[in-house]
C-alpha cells in the first residue's frame, strides 16, 4: 500500500493527521478482533485504544519488512488481549451469533433456537484450536480476507496459510464432532 507507507513515514515524523488517518483506517479491524476475543464491548474499546496509544508511542520503531501495519497492530492487540486474560484468569469469547448476526429471514422460534445452539457449539469448538488456527479462521471467515491478505498479516506464505486453514478446519470439524451439537447433514 503505497499510500499507507507514505502515511507511516509522515506519522513517524510526528504528523498528527497521518496518525489519525492510520487510526481511522485500522480502528474497525482492530476493534472487531478485540471484541471477538474479549466478548465485551467496553473491554474491546479499552484494548483497542491501548493498541493505538502503543502505535503512536512505538511507531518510530516500526519497520514494514513486507508486512502491513495492520499485522503489527494485530500483534499488539493479541499481546494486550493475552495480558488481559492473565489478569482475569480466562478467555471470554463473544458468542458467534453476536459477532455475526444471523439474518432474520422469518424463521420460527425453533429455527432461531437451533441457530443459537449451533453458534454456541461453534464457539466452544473454536476453543479447541490453537491461537494461530483461530487467527486464520477469524481473518478468513469473519473478516473475509483473502489468503494473500492473511499471509501478509501473519507473516507467512500463502501456501502456509492454505495448509494452516486446512488443518484448522479439520481440527474444527473434529471439535464439532466432539461437542456433538451438529447432526451430520447429507
Amino acid at each position: 500500500m503505497p499510500d499507507e507507507a507514505r502515511l507511516i513515514r509522515q506519522a513517524q515524523k510526528g504528523d498528527a493527521r497521518a496518525c489519525a488517518a492510520l487510526y481511522d483506517r485500522h480502528y474497525d479491524a482492530v476493534y472487531r478482533y478485540c471484541y471477538y476475543r474479549l466478548g465485551d464491548g467496553h473491554a474491546a474499546q479499552d484494548v483497542t485504544g491501548e493498541v493505538f496509544v502503543r502505535m503512536v508511542e512505538k511507531l518510530d520503531t516500526f519497520r514494514p519488512r513486507g508486512r502491513p501495519l495492520l499485522a503489527w497492530l494485530y500483534t499488539i492487540a493479541r499481546n494486550l488481549v493475552t495480558d488481559r486474560y492473565r489478569q482475569q484468569g480466562q478467555a471470554n469469547h463473544v458468542p458467534l451469533d453476536e459477532a455475526l448476526p444471523l439474518p432474520d429471514n422469518g424463521d420460527g422460534p425453533d429455527r432461531h433456537v437451533d441457530r443459537r445452539l449451533e453458534a454456541e457449539c461453534l464457539a466452544a469448538a473454536l476453543d479447541h484450536l490453537t491461537e494461530e488456527q483461530r487467527q486464520v479462521i477469524l481473518l478468513k471467515f469473519m473478516e473475509n480476507l483473502s489468503n494473500a491478505e492473511v499471509a501478509a498479516l501473519l507473516g507467512k506464505s500463502e501456501g502456509a496459510i492454505k495448509s494452516l486453514q486446512h488443518r484448522a478446519l479439520a481440527a474444527l470439524r473434529r471439535a464439532i464432532d466432539k461437542e456433538g451439537c451438529y447432526e451430520t447433514r447429507d
